[in-house]
């Protein structure tokens, strides 16, 4: 309002009030701007002054120093920066100071700050901060061999996990100024050694010994690197177990791989294989991942022998159901369908109860043209006493038979399926298929069917599974029925009532009621006495309840007598 009113001095006497109290960083901010705005550069200085008697925040400081670089007084901002580092000592405000005097192309000035800096903060509190701003302001300087005493110095001074920054940095000033062997000898060798330290106190820490190969692999020489892992792999896990087993076998497969691909050496990566599938214990477990690496390396190789006698010595030795699927998938790249056809006949005589062998198996054959024969390994597969998944095999032999448009068979299969289980899932499924032949008479088999089924489950203890029989039966018969059909299916529909059970608990105390839900259906009620009972009891409480309803209402029989 003062200043609206161009009352300054009075402007002045308000702020000079409101900045008593260090609190008010604001008034400052303002006061300053205000004296500024004005052209007062000598009152602004002089508030900034008396402002940075209370040593507020660094963000005051920093607004002082622009303030007069503002106005090329870069002397006095030296002078503000030289207080300012004092009362904030932290390392990245050295840095801005440094930063400051090499902006303003005070390049001497900017060492020595940083000197002071590396000085001021001493072994005790040193910080690789401090060192990577050192380093890269001499090396914008190219003053390169100044840039390694500075890494070297700190290096020797910081610990190796607060400096992984530092090491960062090196690296890459290595890279772009120094020679490979500068980094070898400085970064690596320091590396090396606190890994070796990690692989001595425990040799079977075979994350360190992944991380040591990770290091000497991107900068030693092969002679070295082989070593490393020849140390390595001698770590075997002294319990025979596989779990013990899991990470240690994958410094063989790293070593397999690093001979291959960066030695370039197939004799040496083919004796790696060799060497670790005659180390592993077979007899207890095995590793199929090792034998297809080891199959697949021969085929690069275009050694289609070798890789077959290696996967036909792993099946021979370990069967697994990895090893048999990896072998059929190589044979069916090669198109040597009668080799695929012999390894399916091993690989079910090993796990015959394997549905989805059996599946695969006559899938190979519709696809060769032999549908004979893939008929005659689904028999084989229903005729197994024990499988894994039943209702996948079948379900695929049923799709096989429909897509061959062998209704008649379909049909057959449908039938000894259910000889086998009512489950109303097939019922439903065989009531669809009869459906799906798009004739007139297709309604009536489905209708059939589903007459078929309820017969059968009448003594079916799921009654929910029951109830999905009629409803399924209900949609057919509203798609595709008469007024007559859907009334017979709807006379069939259960009646949902709430019962009571008592529960026990597992000590065979009482633990009380439970509330569910049942399914009366008529046809159980009709042979059931006590439910005609029950029924004609519910029919006599509603008549009961009608008359008392009309003797409470007199007006009704009044009405009656008028009338």
């Amino acid at each position: 309002m003062e200043m609206k009113k161009r009352q300054v001095n009075h402007a002045r006497q308000i702020w000079d009030r409101a900045i008593t109290t260090p609190q008010g960083h604001q008034f400052w901010y303002k006061y300053t701007y205000m004296e500024e705005m004005l052209g007062n550069v000598a009152g602004a200085r002089q508030v900034f002054e008396r402002w940075m008697e209370w040593q507020p925040e660094e963000q005051a400081w920093h607004s002082y120093i622009n303030f007069e670089l503002r106005y090329k007084e870069v002397e006095r901002a030296r002078t503000i920066y030289e207080r300012f580092v004092i009362v904030h000592p932290d390392v990245k405000n050295w840095i801005k100071y440094a930063r400051f005097e090499e902006k303003h192309s005070y390049f001497a000035h900017a060492r020595k700050v940083y000197e002071r800096a590396v000085e001021f903060f001493g072994e005790e509190h040193m910080n690789e901060h401090l060192f990577v701003a050192f380093a890269k302001f001499e090396e914008n300087q190219k003053e390169f061999e100044r840039v390694r005493v500075i890494y070297k110095y700190a290096l020797d001074r910081i610990p190796k996990q607060e400096a992984q920054e530092l090491f960062k940095n090196y690296t890459i000033f290595e890279k772009k100024f120094g020679d490979r062997r500068g980094i070898e000898d400085i970064i690596v060798s320091k590396r090396r050694f606190q890994y070796e330290e990690e692989v001595k106190a425990n040799p079977h820490n075979y994350d360190a010994w992944f991380d040591y190969l990770r290091l000497v692999e991107s900068d030693a020489d092969p002679d070295t690197v082989r070593e490393v892992y020849e140390r390595a792999i001698a770590n075997v896990p002294p319990i025979q177990e596989k779990r013990h087993w899991k990470r240690y076998i994958y410094l063989w497969i790293n070593y397999a791989l690093y001979e291959e691909l960066e030695a370039k050496d197939p004799e040496r990566t083919r004796q790696v294989y060799q060497a670790c599938v005659e180390l592993i214990p077979h007899k207890k477990f095995t590793f199929a991942k090792m034998w297809l690496l080891y199959a697949q390396f021969e085929i690069r190789q275009k050694n289609l022998p070798f890789a077959r006698r290696a996967l036909g010595t792993s099946i021979g030795k370990c069967p697994k159901n990895k090893l048999f699927k990896g072998y059929i998938e190589l044979e069916l790249q090669l198109r040597e369908f009668d080799r695929c056809r012999k390894l399916y006949e091993k690989f079910l005589e090993f796990t015959p109860e394997n549905c989805t062998s059996w599946i695969k198996f006559a899938e190979l054959e519709t696809i060769l043209g032999d549908t004979d024969r893939a008929r005659a390994i689904y028999e084989l597969a229903i005729g197994q006493p024990r499988l894994d998944m039943p209702e996948v095999l079948w379900k695929s032999y049923i799709d096989f038979e429909i897509e061959q448009e062998e209704y008649e068979k379909t049909r057959n299969l449908y039938r000894r399926l259910l000889q086998r289980t009512q489950h109303v899932k097939v019922w439903i499924s065989f009531a669809q298929f009869e459906l799906s032949g798009g004739k007139e008479e297709s309604l009536l088999r489905c209708r059939q069917v589903y007459e078929e089924a309820n017969k059968t489950m009448r003594n079916c203890e799921e009654k929910e599974e029951r109830l999905m029989l009629l409803e399924s039966w209900r949609n057919f018969e509203e798609e595709f029925g008469t007024d007559c059909n859907k009334e017979r299916v709807e006379k069939l529909m259960p009646d949902k009532v709430k019962k009571r059970r008592k529960l026990k608990a597992e000590d065979g105390s009482d633990a009380g009621w439970e509330e569910y839900y049942d399914y009366i259906f008529p046809e159980d009620a009709a042979n059931q006495p006590n439910l005609k009972l029950l029924a004609m009891a519910k029919l006599w409480k509603k008549q009961q309840q009608e008359n008392e309803a009309e003797e409470m209402d007199p007006d009704k029989d009044i009405d009656e007598s008028e009338s």
